[in-house]
């Protein structure tokens, strides 16, 4: 249907509206997804000491210290997964500057951390929504050339949690370097496949 139509949809909504509240929408998912987080994450493992825990890579849960704290800047999806992620200072602000967009790697030091939940429908929202259930995951990346060369300096972790017991554990199978799938796929692009959503 073209511009001049006299659909009211069209005439009310044009697509640059369209795409500017898709894109209101994705920032307000992972708004209320970090909301919900970090209310779900405080009270897990706290007491637990899981900054004691160093994954078999050898990448310290402690280096992430404060990440329940951290901006929101992307979430994600899979069929049994939701994904919030957050990024420390430093990262935020290479995004902001338009990295990896721009060409440039990010800066050493630059973290993420993938917070991840299996996802339930809501009993409560009046429209059909999912939202965080059971929190399963927290996947950790942090660039540090010098220690992670193979995969464009960045390191992989992955440190599980369990409801139970209110612990984390570091995965046994989570290599540091991603092994030979995923982030070393596309290394040359300082790359971590999910966009900065924040606008």
């Amino acid at each position: 249907m073209s511009e001049g139509s006299s659909s009211p949809t069209r005439r009310n909504f044009p697509r640059a509206a369209v795409k500017h509240f898709g894109a209101i929408a994705s920032v307000a998912a992972a708004a209320l997804l970090a909301i919900l987080g970090g209310t779900v994450l405080h009270a897990q493992g706290q007491g637990k000491d899981k900054y004691s825990l160093t994954s078999p890579g050898g990448i310290a849960f402690s280096d992430f210290r404060g990440y329940e704290d951290w901006s929101a800047v992307s979430s994600a999806r899979t069929k049994e997964v939701l994904k919030v992620i957050v990024a420390n200072p430093a990262m935020v602000k290479a995004y902001k500057s338009g990295v990896p967009g721009n060409g440039q790697p990010f800066p050493e030091g630059s973290m993420i951390v993938k917070l991840q939940w299996t996802p339930k429908k809501s009993t409560e929202a009046p429209y059909d929504v999912d939202v965080p259930d059971v929190f399963k995951q927290a996947f950790v990346m942090e660039k540090d050339s010098k220690r992670f060369p193979k995969t464009g300096g960045w390191g992989y972790a992955v440190f599980n949690y369990d409801a139970a017991s209110d612990k984390f554990t570091p995965d046994p199978k989570a290599l540091a370097d991603c092994g030979n799938t995923c982030h070393v796929a596309v290394k040359a692009k300082d790359y971590i496949f999910h966009p900065y959503q924040m606008r």
